[in-house]
């Protein structure tokens, strides 16, 4: 028999999610050494030496099952922020808080919405689930508000996903647009905020999200310590939320998500200002150095406040497949709607280097 036909069709219907390979695989599969990844906007500075010493201090009791309500972690996050225990979720990344989010509040037949080239993960939080997900389209491959406020309204939706900034556009919503967005949707629908790429914003978009809290208790905020805390390999999200919002989604969540190394680092990456301030620097500099690249070779790209950038090029797929071969690994986005557009993060100076020389050589080939 065919045992597929076991599972509910949402769950056949499922694409499911293609994370970028790693550099060992790809150097055996091309035989060649020396790559450099730029495909998965993870941190090219790595993470906190504090958080380091942290992991090394936490493996000594790594027979011993992890605090499954992790105390300390939320105990950091607490006096960061002036949030209470009872309004933090501890997640596995914060992919794992967007789908803990759709399994509390969604079922089949509900409905979620999203903006047209967000985040892959909305419609597949929505799908796995059996829920319906609504994409919007966007403006200048970014949200719409409005237009998501009508389509949650219309359809009754119980969920919007919103990513500031979005993934992969990079694309920003002023702190004034969202709280108006806020306050005209109606109460009784759930807005998860992906704020995965916030400490990278620019000095002056800075907003607290925090302190909306107060206002809307239909607000989740969702982060993670991934991007520019540097332990993407660890796994570690979180969400801010009312805590009726925040007790629903515990519910769901499994007991010993968040690992006890993982629950270490990040403590102790919270706490380690000084590596985040030099991990936004290195990221406005490189962007720039990018976005220099990019215009010296006429290309064109979506302006960005993550630590990736987005541009436009004849041929994306054999162009990525040639950066491969020229020991560079970007992302190609053509999932996301956008076929002839590439994805490639921020690096260290000579990484973007290799980056830009690579890109300049490959387009001259096809000449």
């Amino acid at each position: 028999m065919n045992y597929s036909d076991l599972a509910p069709p949402y769950i056949r219907a499922i694409a499911p999610y293609q994370p970028g390979k790693p550099i060992a695989e790809l150097e055996r599969e091309l035989g060649i050494s020396g790559i450099v990844k730029l495909a998965s906007n993870e941190n090219p500075l790595g993470c906190s030496p504090q958080a380091t010493a942290a992991m090394h201090e936490a493996i000594k009791t790594i027979a011993l099952y992890p605090d499954g309500n992790g105390f300390e972690l939320k105990d950091a996050l607490s006096k960061r922020y002036g949030v209470a225990h009872a309004g933090i979720v501890l997640g596995n990344g914060s992919n794992d808080m967007l789908e803990l989010a759709a399994r509390a509040f969604l079922s089949v037949g509900d409905r979620a919405v999203y903006s047209a080239h967000a985040f892959a993960v909305y419609p597949l939080a929505t799908q796995a689930v059996g829920a319906t997900g609504i994409s919007v389209p966007a403006i200048n491959f970014g949200h719409d508000l409005k237009a998501m406020l009508k389509a949650a309204v219309d359809h009754q939706a119980k969920l919007v996903f919103v990513a500031n900034p979005n993934n992969p556009t990079g694309t920003f919503l002023k702190a004034e647009e969202l709280l108006q967005f806020l306050r005209d949707l109606p109460a009784n629908i759930l807005v998860v905020l992906d704020e995965a790429y916030n400490e990278y914003l620019p000095q002056e978009c800075r907003y607290d999200s925090v302190a909306w809290l107060q206002e809307f208790p239909n607000l989740i905020i969702s982060r993670t310590f991934s991007k520019a805390y540097g332990l993407a390999g660890l796994r570690v999200g979180y969400a801010f939320a009312h805590a009726q919002v925040a007790d629903m989604v515990n519910r769901v969540r499994q007991p010993f998500n968040v690992n006890s190394v993982a629950q270490a680092a990040a403590v102790a990456a919270l706490h380690d200002a000084d590596f985040v301030r030099r991990s936004n620097e290195l990221n406005q500099r490189g962007m720039q150095q990018i976005i220099a690249g990019l215009t010296k070779l006429g290309l064109g790209y979506i302006p960005s406040y993550g630590n990736f950038i987005s541009f436009r090029i004849g041929g994306a797929t054999a162009m990525y497949r040639r950066l491969l071969e020229l020991g560079v690994i970007v992302r190609p986005i053509a999932n996301y709607d956008m076929a002839d557009y590439l994805r490639v993060s921020i690096g260290l100076e000579s990484e973007n280097e290799k980056f830009l020389a690579a890109l300049q050589q490959a387009i001259k080939e096809t000449k």
